[in-house]
This record gives C-alpha cells, sequence and structure tokens, in this order.
C-alpha cells in the first residue's frame, strides 16, 4: 500500500521529534521540501533539498547528504570561520554580543560573552581568530594567549562605519568590508553618526598597519573573498537593504600587478535576499547566501543549483578534516552539509 506523501511527511517529522526527546541529540535534521526552480530552465531537484540548475551541480553536491542544524537560539547568527587544529566553528551572534563555539563530538558552548557585537570573522596566516566588531567599529585579532589585537579604527582621521566582513590573503595583508549597519540602530552595535564619507573595501598593510581604501565605488560592500589564486576579488553590495532598487549582486575585480582592484564588473546577482556572505571552492565556484538558502555559481558566473536552507542564510565557511564540509550560519541557526568538493586550500596547522 501506497502512503500518501503529506502524512508520510508528517510521519517522518514525528519520528525526528520524537528520537530527538528521546536521545536528545543537539544535531537535528532537516529534510526540506522542494522549492520551486529559482531560475528559468532549472531542473528537478536531485533531492528534496537539492535544486540543480546545471548539470555541474552534480559534481559538487552529494545525493545521499542533508542539511543538519547543529545549534538553534541565536539572534542573528553570522560569520563563521573553521579552526582545522582543533575541529571547531567558531561564529558571532551578534544582538547577543557573543561569539559562539561548535565542536564535533562536544557540543556549543560561549567563546566570548562580550564580543562587542562581532560580525564577521576569519583565521590568519597564524591561526588567530581575525573579527570585525560593530560596538568597537574596529577589526581586531585574538593572539594565542587570548590577549586582544586592534588592527584598525579609523581611516583618514575619521572613524570607520562598523567593519562587517573580513579575510586574510597570503601576503598577511588584512580586506575588510565597511557599511554602516553597526550604527544605524542599537540592535546590532550602537547607534552613532557616520564619520566617512561612503562605505568602502579598506586593506591593512601587514608590516606598518596601514589602512588604505582599495574600492570606493559601492553602496554597501558587505562579503568578500578571493579566488584560489588570489588574482581576482569578489565583494558583494547589499544596498538594497536601506536602497529602494539598490544593488543585490556580488562584483569581481581583477587584481593588478601591485595586488589592488581594478576592472570592477558584476559577477551575479542574487535573489530572493541578498548576498551577505560567501566563500569558494577549489575550482573557483562561489558558494553564496541568499534568502533561500545556498546559491552556488561557477567561475563564470553561471547560476548552478541551490542548497535550500529553512533559514535565511547570512553566511558560510568550508571546514571539516577534509575541507568537504559546509558551515552555514542562518538566521537563529548555525547548519552543516558534507559537500562534493572542498574549499579553498588552506594551512593544515590553523
Amino acid at each position: 500500500m501506497r502512503v500518501p506523501a503529506k502524512l508520510l511527511s508528517k510521519l517522518q517529522h514525528t519520528f525526528c521529534k520524537l528520537h530527538g526527546k528521546l536521545f536528545g541529540k543537539e544535531t537535528e535534521l532537516h529534510r526540506i521540501r522542494s522549492l520551486k526552480p529559482v531560475l528559468p530552465g532549472s531542473k528537478r531537484p536531485l533531492h528534496d533539498g537539492i535544486e540543480i540548475a546545471d548539470e555541474r551541480m552534480r559534481d559538487l553536491v552529494l545525493p545521499i547528504c542533508r542539511v543538519e542544524r547543529l545549534f538553534n537560539g541565536c539572534l542573528w547568527a553570522e560569520g563563521p570561520a573553521y579552526f582545522a587544529g582543533t575541529d571547531c566553528v567558531v561564529w558571532s551572534d551578534i544582538p547577543n554580543n557573543r561569539i559562539l563555539q561548535w565542536i564535533e563530538g562536544l557540543g556549543t558552548r560561549t567563546l566570548s560573552h562580550v564580543s562587542n557585537y562581532a560580525n564577521g570573522n576569519t583565521i590568519d596566516r597564524e591561526g588567530r581568530l581575525v573579527s570585525c566588531e560593530h560596538g568597537t567599529r574596529a577589526v581586531t585579532r585574538r593572539e594565542h594567549d587570548g590577549a586582544r589585537t586592534v588592527l584598525a579604527t579609523h581611516f583618514g582621521g575619521k572613524k570607520l562605519n562598523s567593519p562587517n566582513d573580513v579575510v586574510v590573503k597570503s601576503d598577511g595583508s588584512i580586506w575588510f568590508t565597511d557599511p554602516p549597519y553597526g550604527i544605524l540602530t542599537d540592535y546590532e552595535g550602537e547607534r552613532a553618526d557616520q564619520e566617512q564619507d561612503g562605505c568602502h573595501v579598506y586593506r591593512v598593510e601587514p608590516e606598518t598597519g596601514e589602512v588604505e581604501a582599495v574600492v570606493r565605488s559601492m553602496v554597501k560592500p558587505n562579503g568578500l573573498a578571493f579566488s584560489p589564486d588570489e588574482r581576482k576579488l569578489y565583494v558583494s553590495d547589499t544596498g538594497v537593504s536601506h536602497l529602494k532598487g539598490g544593488p543585490h549582486h556580488i562584483k569581481v575585480f581583477d587584481l593588478d600587478a601591485a595586488g589592488r582592484p581594478e576592472n570592477e564588473r558584476v559577477f551575479a546577482e542574487i535573489s530572493p535576499g541578498v548576498p551577505d556572505g560567501f566563500r569558494l571552492d577549489e575550482d573557483g565556484n562561489i558558494w553564496s547566501s541568499s534568502g533561500n538558502g545556498v546559491q552556488v555559481f561557477s567561475p563564470e558566473g553561471t547560476f548552478l543549483g541551490l542548497i535550500s536552507v529553512p533559514e535565511a542564510v547570512s553566511n558560510l565557511t568550508f571546514g571539516g578534516p577534509k575541507n568537504n564540509r559546509l558551515f552555514i550560519t542562518a538566521t537563529t541557526s548555525l547548519y552543516a552539509i558534507y559537500v562534493g568538493v572542498r574549499g579553498v586550500n588552506r594551512r593544515e596547522n590553523l
């Protein structure tokens, strides 16, 4: 006898809830309903959580893997960063003014009870945590002994807006975006006047600490990442958040001989939602946050497919012992899914 689909779904949901109560597991398996194709020409779902728009997507995902929720209880989860040496993920819960840490086999704890409303995080070349703090309008680094080092607070003699996301290039330079989200209200920081004449992308020189504005043309620059060969810089613009008809795209820049951005152009438009944070895999594909999950694009900007997530996605990072697990921050939760490709190469001792 064939069980009706609605009844089967209800039975599965009831079983998952009962299983969680019986065994007390923090990790919850989510079987996400199929979404309508997000672009014309999209093909049938690979399964109930993955949409295939281009056949290349099949090589990037695993048919047997589903999105898992590892933690729930944030107000706005952001900025995941993975430490390979300890097999753990840290991320920000901005409105709750804390940084959380999830460890495989152990679960979640609060790493920092006062994070200064940290948003984006990354790991530098020496395995130290670098964070963008809304509360102090600064980019900081946590040393191995726990000490806090301030890397940037001002540009041109004026306070930064509210540093948002950050990456570290192989030469040790630190690149970060500086929209005003942390000073617009008291929810993700402290309301204050904007002193800068715009919202820019900055570079911090590793030897001198000099702060340089390297991109000045964006409305609200947000996520950023380098291509695997570091010849291109990708930066998202989420200006639509406060400007009707504003940008909700990722731009790409070539880097000139001096390593500065040039040849600015739109790489991909993201909808629904905005491209808050994103990461690249070893083949140069872009995995971007959006309103309906993680949207995946080829290096030339072709939409490949979607990993649906039950909450709006803010950011993501690759991790796990084999660098083939995608950790996703989405509204109130931290999710993860194993995929068929590795993230951009990392130093194994970090």
